[in-house]
């Protein structure tokens, strides 16, 4: 299973999101949203039973990437 937290996606950024998360309730708000959906896919995905439609699956990868992708923007402007 490949990991997707962010510190493992942008682990340049490491030390930058750490200090974010807790000191900007912007950015901690969007760490929290991306974790959240991050962790709902693993479990899907690790679960002997998938308890989900593969439609909606594809929906919170794709929640996912646009997450992912804001929280770069903004660790990139801050």
């Amino acid at each position: 299973m490949e990991n997707h937290n962010l510190t493992h996606e942008f682990p340049e950024l490491e030390d930058k999101i750490n200090v974010l998360k807790l000191n900007d309730e912007i950015f901690k708000k969007m760490y929290v949203n991306y974790e959240e959906v991050n962790a709902l896919i693993q479990h899907y995905e690790e679960g002997e039973q998938n308890h989900t439609t593969d439609e909606h699956l594809t929906a919170l990868r794709k929640k996912r990437v646009h997450l992912k992708d804001d929280v770069y923007s903004y660790l990139k402007q801050n």
